[in-house]
């Protein structure tokens, strides 16, 4: 994953996801799934060379900028921006807010020295927020990377993220 991508190589990137995915609207996700995969983000200027190359078959139909912004921006495990190499993410459900999820946000805020949607100096960790990571029987519920945590308590939290560094 690099943060200085070319444009030959961002449209080379984009290109290879509309082979392997074809050029209709709905093959818009694992698109940008695609982009994301390889550089650990989408660069802004993925959207525009994306646009101009979905099929739009429908007269005066056509894709707009905002419309991929919205889709990119929408799910969790896209993210418009270099991440660090160790992605972190906490879930601020309800089932987890009951059961002490705050105090593990409040944690992670104060370990990591980050706010949701930053990433630190070093590269080395991104902080992201979640409505839901769909295992609310084990909250307050993280993930690192692909790594799932439950049952994480604010004194858990410096251990978990030791096993990164």
């Amino acid at each position: 994953m690099s943060l200085e991508v070319s444009e030959n190589q961002l449209d080379a990137i984009i290109r290879a996801a509309i082979e392997k995915h074809g050029d209709q609207r709905d093959a818009l996700i694992p698109i940008l799934g695609e982009i994301n995969q390889a550089l650990g983000y989408i660069p802004g200027e993925a959207l525009g060379k994306i646009r101009r190359c979905i099929n739009t078959p429908e007269e005066g139909l056509f894709l707009a900028d905002s419309h991929l912004y919205s889709i990119a921006s929408f799910y969790h495990m896209y993210s418009l921006k270099p991440v660090g190499r160790h992605i972190v993410r906490y879930c601020e459900s309800a089932p987890c807010h009951v059961v002490g999820g705050r105090q593990v946000i409040q944690r992670l805020h104060d370990f990591l020295g980050l706010a949701p949607g930053e990433t630190s100096a070093d590269g080395r960790w991104t902080l992201f927020q979640t409505s839901c990571l769909g295992i609310c029987s084990v909250g307050p519920v993280i993930v690192v990377d692909d790594d799932i945590y439950g049952h994480v308590t604010p004194q858990r939290v410096s251990f978990i993220l030791a096993k990164y560094r």
